[in-house]
């Protein structure tokens, strides 16, 4: 793709521009793409995507329509995608992971990014009639099962392959540098959500602050590629006959990490906590048997289980980081008070802090 132009912008998306990048990547043969609409969609808090519907010379040459993401226009979600990475680390999973792991994700035909600015574009396969997952709401016990195979379906491909350790977007993240940015947003996020984070939960949350160096240290012996945001709103549900039932989308966070986090993270947000508490059991089975299927075969059950046990604070952290480091919306308070207190409550429920 190195000869064909970079662009950062959903307005550089144009017809000609389309053309080539369709024909380089497969998509089409000798269409072109004759007319351009742009639509916004999704709600993203660190990226802006669009839908593109387009006109071709000939009706059947290629797609319909395809998907573009860009850097969000939000100036504090960008400052903080570009001091973490974000966008070049969704950049690097297209272009270096994807074909490496069986997960359902979206099929990229372009992604490129100027690591001078960060620009990035990343123009994909459109899944509509796919419907997003709806963080706030919750998810039923079948739609959890589904996720959960999936996520054996990005872990077993990598599971314990050595060279993920030589790919820096991937180890991006320190102990020490985590530690700087809980103390940094822990007091606000205290302040900002007092009344609405549940008693218990907080009372949890200071313990594991204290304890922080000891949950962030543990490491499993074989480490694989983790999503690191593997919830419901980064994922499209297609219940329609031949449709993929699940698709994994927002590869922001990847990272080398213990596959059974993306597990604990995803059912202890994503389930309500009686729920959770009822299934959660026989959904790590599920996956530990895709695992399997994938051919990870030193992995028991009371390992797996007890990594569950030690990740469940995941999505808490992840609540408390982001909440205070995006741009700040009504939506977003909603779901990040839905996913502190659900996974609060697993790590309750679960005697977490028991483990560190």
């Amino acid at each position: 793709m190195d000869d064909i132009a970079f662009i950062s912008r959903p307005d550089q998306v144009a017809p000609g521009w389309l053309t080539t990048v369709l024909r380089a990547a497969g998509a089409t043969d000798e269409g072109a793409v004759v007319d351009v609409q742009a639509t916004p969609v999704g709600t993203g808090q660190v990226g802006d995507s669009v839908r593109f519907a387009l006109t071709w010379d000939d009706a059947d040459a290629g797609p319909a329509t395809v998907v573009g993401k860009f850097p969000t226009e939000d100036e504090t979600s960008r400052a903080t995608a570009t001091a973490v990475r974000t966008y070049e680390v969704e950049t690097r999973f297209y272009q270096q992971l994807r074909s490496r792991v069986d997960i359902a994700a979206p099929i990229p035909y372009y992604a490129q990014i100027d690591m001078a600015t960060h620009d990035f574009a990343i123009v994909m396969n459109d899944l509509a009639p796919a419907e997003q997952g709806d963080q706030i709401a919750g998810c039923t016990p079948d739609e959890a099962a589904i996720a959960v195979e999936e996520a054996a379906k990005l872990h077993a491909p990598l599971w314990g392959d050595s060279t993920l350790a030589g790919l820096d977007w991937m180890n991006r993240n320190s102990p020490e540098g985590l530690r700087g940015l809980v103390d940094m947003v822990w007091p606000g996020f205290l302040e900002r959500y007092d009344g609405r984070l549940d008693a218990e939960v907080v009372d949890a949350g200071s313990v594991l602050v204290e304890r922080l160096e000891a949950y962030l240290s543990w490491r499993p012996e074989q480490l694989t590629a983790v999503h690191g945001d593997f919830r419901l709103d980064n994922m499209l549900f297609d219940p329609s006959p031949g449709g993929v039932p699940m698709t994994t989308v927002d590869w922001q966070t990847v990272s080398h990490g213990p596959g059974v986090q993306d597990v604990a993270y995803f059912l202890g947000t994503g389930l309500e906590p009686d729920l959770r508490a009822e299934v959660e059991r026989d959904l790590v089975k599920e996956y530990l048997s895709t695992l399997r299927a994938g051919g990870v075969k030193d992995q028991s059950f009371e390992a797996c289980w007890d990594q569950y046990r030690r990740s469940a604070f995941a999505g808490f952290i992840m609540a408390m980081i982001s909440s205070m480091i995006v741009g700040q919306t009504d939506r977003g308070d909603e779901m990040f008070m839905a996913m502190a207190n659900r996974s609060g409550r697993m790590a309750l429920d679960l005697d977490t802090l028991s483990m560190l």
